[in-house]
């Protein structure tokens, strides 16, 4: 099973709310999850809750070889989460 770490929207309309999570690579953008890994409200003004992650959880993920999405890539980035060589 090949894992990938993507978003999940659960915001409501015009107020758009994510969570990180793990997938199986062929499932659609909002079904089951095999592990929750963190949040992202891209519209909270306070900047400390902007982005929650586990962080233990999502080294581990990277370390049995899932691949993080673009989008995800660049928030593990800035929150200072080696993910490796890019391979598209």
């Amino acid at each position: 099973m090949a894992v990938r770490i993507r978003l999940k929207r659960v915001g409501r309309r015009h107020r758009p709310a994510f969570r990180l999570a793990a997938f199986d690579r062929q499932r659609a953008r909002d079904s089951r999850v095999i592990e929750e890994l963190g949040s992202y409200n891209p519209v909270d003004p306070n900047g400390e809750r902007q982005v929650v992650l586990k962080r233990d959880r999502i080294e581990y993920w990277l370390s049995v070889g899932a691949q993080p999405s673009d989008t995800v890539r660049r928030l593990l980035e800035k929150q200072g989460i080696p993910v490796g060589a890019s391979s598209k």
